[in-house]
């Protein structure tokens, strides 16, 4: 059985089956069977559906958003906040989906040559449980609007989630088939990525998870995406405003109750004014409130899974052995047997060859690390074998952009801003962050097949290719299939 543990009190509240190997082939091959016909429907017709689950979403975010509090522990402000991304990201694509997508002409000898974007067929998802629901739903958006199936294997303790999620794609009228929730454990992915109708996996998880999904994909010759592990740095320069810097560096850091792969992880503060940061940095997050994810005053929630806490606590202690300076927080709660609660905790005199200098810390833990200048501040934020996001802060905008642009090696850098996600950017990383990306006009992208059509010769083809682009062949196809789409 799959359990669903309320991380605030330690209790079972859900149950679920797991399916067995039988139910998965029969899935896998429904989702087959879904392809088939919804590759050939609409972009309009696609679009409408989207903005439907969007209105859902919107709908359904309070009962959604209590849902996350009860399975992994997110306050209900973040969670509502999360299903208004996931509408807002469906929303996204269903406006601009069919321009993405719209085929390319490309002047050569030929009388017609032109760039098509086609679907691969079935794409597995691989997911985990920080962001349940935006996980997914930005990986749905655009891949389902592309005309590909999507199969879940969503995190064993958000099962509910995942269940939700799938009753939201039905209820917005998405075929039967075109996306599913697979109830299995991890140990049954290869064997899912190995049936031939599975063309791709994208995971966002652990570099050790990616790496196994990865080799097994490559085995088989399938695309795959990838957004993994990350220790952001920021970097606080000497010119920075320090009141600006150390709220948003608190918010960052604790987003999520600290476990996020984009959550500041790092902060590399020059010498001039690292006391001054410490100081302001401690402040922020010792406003922050902690209680009962379900209670609507709350800023930080548990920690998803008692283990998980147990964990973050030893990680703490080894650093501290190590010579990093407990500045606040480290402690266990005193009923810590019954929940996954931690404090926010800072580690400073953070140096070379500690965990928290350059690996990732998944929980509110903030590493502070002391740079002699700038030049060492970049060389620091660079010693590490991830690149998901980074920030840096400094009233020279110009020189920040530049840092952030030429000399930060991170996916996304971010100037006098936390690193987030947006739909209308692309998003993922570089080194062990992994590779691919997710979001914007590349996200959607990534699991099509970017198909070259040369034709040589007469002017029919001409016309044909702009009946192409004008998606007439696709409009006739949706008066087709508008009736299974009811189902």
């Amino acid at each position: 059985m799959m359990d669903s543990v309320n991380p605030t009190t330690g209790n079972t509240f859900q149950r679920f089956k797991p399916d067995a190997l039988p139910k998965v082939k029969e899935k896998i091959a429904l989702s087959a069977k879904a392809w088939h016909d919804w590759k050939t429907t609409s972009f309009d017709f696609r679009s409408k559906l989207l903005l439907n689950a969007a209105a859902i979403l919107n709908g359904r975010k309070e009962s959604l958003a209590k849902l996350m509090a009860l399975e992994m522990g997110k306050p209900l402000k973040e969670g509502i906040a999360e299903i208004e991304k996931c509408a807002w990201v469906c929303r996204y694509y269903a406006e601009r989906g069919a321009a993405f997508l719209k085929d390319v002409p490309v002047k050569t000898d030929a009388a017609s040559s032109y760039i098509s974007y086609q679907p691969l067929g079935t794409v597995l998802a691989v997911m985990p449980w920080n962001f349940p629901f935006w996980q997914v739903f930005r990986f749905i958006a655009p891949s389902i609007f592309a005309g590909n199936c999507g199969l879940l294997k969503h995190a064993s303790n958000v099962q509910g989630c995942a269940i939700a999620i799938e009753m939201v794609m039905l209820d917005a009228g998405f075929p039967k088939g075109v996306f599913q929730n697979l109830t299995v454990s991890s140990k049954h992915v290869d064997k899912i990525i190995a049936d031939p109708i599975i063309k791709a996996v994208t995971l966002t998880g652990s570099t050790e998870a990616g790496k196994a999904v990865a080799a097994k994909a490559g085995s088989l010759i399938k695309k795959t995406v990838l957004e993994l592990g990350g220790s952001d740095p920021y970097l606080i320069l000497a010119d920075a405003d320090l009141e600006e810097a150390a709220a948003i560096c608190a918010a960052s850091r604790l987003i999520n109750n600290g476990q996020s792969c984009i959550a500041a992880k790092r902060f590399i503060v020059d010498k001039k004014v690292v006391g001054k940061f410490t100081k302001l940095l401690m402040k922020n997050m010792s406003n922050r409130v902690m209680g009962d994810p379900l209670d609507a005053a709350t800023d930080l929630g548990p920690m998803s899974r008692m283990d998980l806490r147990d964990a973050l606590h030893q990680e703490v202690l080894k650093n501290v052995k190590k010579g990093a300076k407990l500045v606040m927080g480290g402690q266990l709660p005193k009923d810590h047997q019954t929940n996954a609660f931690y404090a926010p905790t800072i580690l400073a005199n953070v140096k070379p060859g500690m965990s928290a200098y350059s690996a990732e810390i998944f929980g509110p833990v903030a590493s502070i690390i002391t740079a002699a200048d700038t030049k060492t501040a970049i060389a620091i934020a660079n010693d590490t074998s991830f690149g998901l996001g980074a920030a840096i802060f400094t009233k020279d905008i110009q020189k920040g952009e530049q840092i952030a642009k030429e000399q930060l090696q991170a996916g996304a850098c971010f100037v006098g801003a936390m690193v987030k996600s947006d739909p209308r950017l692309p998003f993922g990383g570089v080194k062990m962050s992994g590779y691919g990306r997710e979001l914007g006009l590349h996200g959607i992208h990534e699991f099509v097949n970017i198909k070259t059509v040369y034709v040589a010769g007469g002017t029919a083809s001409g016309k044909g290719h702009k009946a192409r682009n004008n998606h007439e062949g696709v409009k006739a196809a949706k008066s087709r299939k508008k009736p299974a789409a009811k189902n």
